[in-house]
């Protein structure tokens, strides 16, 4: 059978199309955070549309381009498409996330362990494991948004200043940096990390 005939190449291109995608609607939020003046948090949101990039790359670079077909591929999936709020946003992604991690690449990895294509299954495999740490991400910049956490914790944290360098250990951090002047947004985040 012909790589480009298979449930795994049609997978490869949902994967790939749905990265593409994911990393455009991470630009959007990364925006509305820009809106907020959070900027930290937009370029965390940035690094996970660029992760979903390089995603994106792998299926196309490793597998669609070498194995397939020349020609326009027809793919029959959804695809989430929604807007809202910085703190809505999040959620969604968040969403987004499970479904990747929990449900679409662990069936397209038994789908291709099936079908004897080990070298995608442990793609699908380890991409799925990075989207689980993305929506643990993502699950904390939510609620911190929506409770107005981002920049305060019931322990003293070290909070510096991304622009200038300033530092100072408090529960909360400055709304305006007492060096340069830049706003609470330009504040490193703080996001804790339960994964790997």
């Amino acid at each position: 059978m012909q790589f480009h005939s298979t449930q795994t190449y049609q997978n490869l291109a949902r994967a790939f199309a749905g990265e593409c995608q994911a990393g455009m609607r991470y630009q959007m939020i990364a925006k509305l955070a820009m809106k907020e003046n959070l900027v930290r948090l937009a370029d965390a949101v940035k690094t996970i549309a660029k992760n979903e990039t390089v995603h994106a790359t792998q299926f196309f670079n490793k597998f669609l381009e070498k194995g397939g077909n020349k020609e326009d591929v027809l793919i029959d999936a959804t695809y989430p498409f929604h807007a809202g709020t910085l703190a809505e946003g999040l959620k969604f992604a968040e969403g987004d996330e499970k479904a990747e991690a929990t449900e679409i690449y662990p069936s397209f990895a038994e789908v291709a362990k099936r079908e004897g294509f080990n070298d995608v299954a442990a793609l699908f495999t380890m991409i799925a494991e990075v989207e689980n740490s993305h929506r643990d991400i993502f699950r904390y910049l939510t609620k911190a948004v929506k409770d107005g956490t981002l920049y305060k914790s019931n322990e003293p944290l070290l909070w510096v200043c991304s622009e200038c360098g300033y530092m100072h250990v408090a529960t909360e951090a400055w709304k305006v940096c007492p060096l340069c002047k830049a706003g609470q947004g330009y504040v490193d985040l703080h996001i804790p990390f339960k994964g790997i």
